[in-house]
């Protein structure tokens, strides 16, 4: 352990306590409830025609003795099952919902069945390897399905009360103590894939157990000590690999594990794995008050949010291993951007901003929440995307070119490796706690969502009513009701897309100038009940440039408008996207359209189109002639794209001067 400091963190408003009312992400949080959990449950139940087969229930079923049969689906395939019912958990913490707690309920008693003596929970090794459990870490996946299943069992434990799988995941949590640790017959090591480091301190939370928050802090400093834990654990094993009929070939950074996490300098291999063991030391570091911990998040952070991170909010540049790849590599049409590589990213800054409030963090939540996690979901709720790309050539991605296979240009029923749908409903439906937080007499508002708020800060009990027009308008009211008048702070997000803000405090201005702390700004007064605080934030169309080593987009443009990146899609533009060209002079116009993808508002601007004379059948000519010529250039937000079909889309155009 790194040297300590005294804790004092900002604490998130949790769920109970925030009432999302709100016209944009109402949509999605209905979807949630209404379309997706239920689409969710019939798709690992295999109900979906046409959709690839999950197994995810029956093995359960099978390891718990009620069904015959071989286990189905990859050595993780618990996990979806895991996420399922945490995102039921969410739902049912804000309404309660006897018929879906009943599906969820007769789930639990499953998995109760399939548990072992011990605690031991997973199908994989229970029904197809029973003699091989906890011998291959490096692949397949134990400790991180043991976490997802303990983030299910906080989270419906919360929401109902209800102890029986809160019980199965401590027992899970206890064995697993039990096996890993530096004592006789214990394994010192930790799992290919980080999760369980922040499940285990959810549950500290939760019951108290600082057994719990030991073993995270154990998993967080073992990883990339030398010998190498893998290499042992392949040498005991034969070096066989589960993927394969070949030996395994470990490569160190793909598991970051090529150095201790405080001396890690940039996020390296596969990007999911990175920002799920960051998210658990920023809980450790929290909870420990470990500055040498919180110091390697930040410079962690800086390198993602800096040098390595897309436009919309997408992480993870390199579809081999689903991995960063090195600083400003971010290639538009073979990016990889994994759904669940953006909902880590959340993960992270949310725990960031516990850490140390700060806008930073929050910009880039909000970032990716509106661009790269709300457009993996189609507006119906059944289709996602695994891949988030920047730019889309459907042919080429139908095509043989295999550098382009992982890219589609219209999202999905569903995948044998499902781990974006149930990431995205766990999200959504927990999105509540990701709007406040508070550290001594300060309320931090850090995205602007409408709805109610309610809490005690000391013996004052405080009730926010935010009314917000994001995104498609830079305005956000709060009213504010006190049993009594008391005095605090309330800290209001100057997100990085607007270029000016202001507050009128009961209809007076409130001087904010020398008020910004850390990129908020904060109204520190004595208020009643009825007070009324407006912010106005200006929300330019903007013309966004990459730094100039990002090789990609030179002589390219983006276009955003407040927290939304926007794009260029075939349904409104035509085909060959690769010849528009938008005049660095072009008036950029934005206009809400309410029949178009459920209500967007659009950006037109004259832009220009190249056009070349009849080519001939030559590959080369020297003596071609190219005319640009007028066209009416639409741009549509990034989340709403391929909600019309298949077709080409980009987010960076040809910029002219």
């Amino acid at each position: 352990m790194g040297q300590t400091v005294s804790k004092d963190n900002a604490k998130p408003v949790s769920l109970k306590q925030v009432k999302i009312k709100d016209d944009f992400w109402n949509y999605y949080i209905n979807l949630v409830r209404d379309v997706v959990v239920p689409y969710q449950w019939d798709a690992i139940n295999d109900r979906v025609e046409g959709a690839e087969r999950s197994g995810a229930v029956s093995n359960f079923k099978i390891a718990a003795g009620l069904e015959k049969g071989d286990f189905y689906g990859f050595v993780f395939q618990d996990t979806d099952v895991a996420k399922w019912l945490e995102a039921v958990g969410y739902l049912l913490e804000m309404k309660r919902d006897e018929a879906l707690e009943q599906v969820a309920d007769e789930m639990i008693d499953i998995i109760g069945k399939a548990q072992q003596p011990d605690g031991y929970l997973n199908t994989f090794y229970t029904i197809k390897e029973p003699g091989n459990k906890w011998t291959n870490l490096t692949e397949c996946h134990e400790l991180y399905s043991a976490g997802h299943m303990i983030e299910a069992g906080v989270a419906y434990y919360k929401a109902t009360g209800k102890r029986k799988l809160l019980d199965i995941v401590c027992r899970i949590a206890d064995d697993i103590a039990v096996v890993f640790g530096d004592g006789p017959d214990q394994i010192a090591g930790y799992d290919g894939h980080q999760e369980i480091e922040l499940a285990l301190v959810k549950l500290y939370e939760t019951t108290g157990n600082r057994k719990y928050l030991e073993l995270s802090s154990y998993f967080i400093d073992k990883r990339g000590q030398q010998p190498s834990f893998f290499e042992a654990e392949a040498d005991r094993r034969g070096r066989t690999t589960h993927w394969s009929n070949n030996k395994i070939h470990i490569d160190p950074e793909y598991f970051q594990a090529h150095l201790p996490v405080r001396e890690q300098e940039a996020a390296v291999g596969h990007a999911v794995r990175v920002v799920y063991m960051l998210a658990g030391m920023a809980d450790v570091a929290r909870e420990t008050g470990d500055e040498t911990l919180i110091e390697a998040c930040r410079r962690l952070w800086d390198n993602i949010a800096s040098k390595q991170m897309y436009i919309t909010g997408g992480i993870g540049s390199m579809a081999h291993g689903e991995a960063f790849s090195f600083d400003y590599d971010l290639p538009n049409d073979t990016v990889y951007s994994e759904t669940c590589a953006s909902i880590g990213l959340i993960f992270f800054a949310h725990r960031m901003l516990q850490l140390e409030p700060n806008s930073r963090y929050a910009d880039v939540m909000e970032r990716a929440l509106f661009n790269t996690v709300i457009a993996g979901m189609s507006r119906d709720g059944r289709h996602f995307f695994y891949v988030n790309p920047l730019e889309v050539t459907p042919d080429v991605c139908d095509g043989k070119n295999k550098n382009y296979n992982h890219v589609k240009p219209v999202r999905q029923e569903w995948f044998g490796c499902a781990c974006c749908p149930p990431n995205i409903a766990r999200l959504l439906a927990s999105l509540g706690e990701y709007l406040y937080s508070t550290k001594g007499n300060t309320i931090y508002s850090h995205l602007y969502i409408g709805g109610e708020m309610e809490l005690a800060l000391g013996d004052t009990k405080i009730k926010l009513n935010q009314q917000s027009s994001m995104p498609w308008e830079g305005t956000a009211r709060y009213e504010v009701t006190l049993e009594q008048p008391a005095s605090f702070a309330l800290a209001l997000r100057i997100p990085d897309w607007s270029s000016h803000a202001s507050v009128l405090v009961n209809g007076e201005i409130y001087p904010i100038a020398n008020q910004i702390v850390d990129g908020y700004a904060r109204i520190d007064r004595h208020w009643t009940s009825g007070d009324v605080v407006e912010l106005s934030l200006e929300m330019p169309i903007q013309r966004v440039r990459s730094h100039p080593l990002v090789k990609q987009n030179a002589g390219k443009v983006a276009l955003q408008r407040g927290p939304l990146v926007y794009c260029v899609e075939e349904a409104d533009n035509g085909p060959q996207l690769e010849k528009l060209h938008l005049p660095q002079q072009a008036k950029l116009e934005a206009s809400y359209e309410e029949n178009l993808i459920g209500g967007i508002q659009v950006i037109k601007a004259e832009g220009l189109k190249l056009q070349f004379e009849q080519w001939g059948s030559q590959l080369y000519r020297s003596n071609a002639d190219a005319d640009l010529e007028p066209a009416s250039l639409t741009f549509i937000p990034y989340y709403a794209w391929a909600n019309r079909g298949k077709g080409e889309m980009a987010v960076w155009v040809k910029e002219r001067l």
